[in-house]
């Protein structure tokens, strides 16, 4: 009884601690879900097209995420779309760099979406304070240089590589499967010195999974609560919305919102999203709805 007990009360301290998330100089808090907005600068992005693969259109939309609501930004220099060939470490530090060391100066704190440690570890320096890690720091080294450092680390679950990741993925059961992957991880990441509440876990919707995949893990999302981490949810233009409805990448604004809603209502503390003001808006109408207060 004693054992059970101390499970309990380890989920109880979880969930207290999921809802601040410590990034470096930062204290975010996710009493309420906050939006993570996209900012890719890659001339290969999946929703984006290059758009703000230069520099000044780059600042140009962190600034408008963050007028819209965005308490997050997450620079990506490589993009990890299904199909993606890699890019090298000098131009993924090229493109991301310049990015971080100008917004390194705003109110909120800036993620770095890679699986290099020599690239986190530069991002880092830069003025990044959240590492956003498809690999959940497989890759050697990487979890050394993020227990070394005070930034925040999401955790994500991949099924293969981007190149080849959509080729027939296979789950026995992908809502224990994913659990117990990321478990394991968060496990790795405590015993390496980092604490819970730089924790972050995220499902990896659409990263090796098909759309029957990702429905049941958003079905069961509430789930994942069990990890006792905060829970971050990127459903934003993915192609299941797109196999779901029928639109192109471009056209999935509704279903994005309906998604990031789903998910925040399922727990998720953190929605990574490309639409910063429309998702904003749906959550502020959905919380003031839930609660009966704005």
């Amino acid at each position: 009884m004693g054992g059970a007990r101390g499970a309990v009360r380890a989920l109880e301290l979880g969930a207290r601690d999921a809802m601040i998330l410590r990034c470096g100089r930062y204290r975010l808090s996710l009493e309420r879900p906050v939006l993570m907005g996209v900012l890719n600068v890659t001339p290969d992005s999946f929703s984006d097209a290059g758009r703000f693969l230069a520099r000044d259109a780059a600042l140009a939309q962190a600034k408008r995420m963050l007028a819209e609501g965005a308490a997050i930004i997450d620079i990506g220099g490589e993009s990890t779309r299904p199909g993606a060939a890699p890019v090298s470490e000098e131009e993924e530090l090229e493109r991301i760099l310049p990015v971080i060391e100008a917004l390194a100066g705003l109110s909120v704190p800036l993620s770095v979406d890679t699986r290099r440690p020599r690239v986190m570890r530069e991002a880092l320096a830069a003025g990044a304070s959240l590492i956003n890690d498809i690999d959940a720091l497989a890759a050697p080294g990487a979890l050394e240089t993020v227990a070394a450092s005070a930034c925040a680390i999401c955790l994500m679950h991949k099924q293969g590589e981007p190149g080849t990741m959509q080729r027939e993925p296979h789950y026995d059961d992908v809502v224990a499967e994913v659990k117990a992957f990321l478990a394991g991880r968060i496990d790795a990441a405590l015993r390496a010195g980092i604490a819970r509440e730089r924790l972050v876990a995220d499902v990896g919707f659409g990263f090796g999974k098909t759309v029957r995949h990702n429905l049941e893990l958003q079905r069961r999302f509430a789930e994942f609560a069990e990890l006792g981490v905060a829970l971050l949810a990127g459903w934003s233009r993915k192609s299941t919305l797109g196999s779901l409805t029928g639109r192109p990448v471009g056209e999935r604004l509704a279903a994005s919102v309906a998604a990031a809603l789903l998910a925040a209502q399922s727990g998720a503390r953190i929605l990574r999203v490309h639409d910063v003001g429309p998702t904003r808006d749906a959550l502020v109408v959905w919380h003031a709805f839930r609660t009966g207060a704005p």
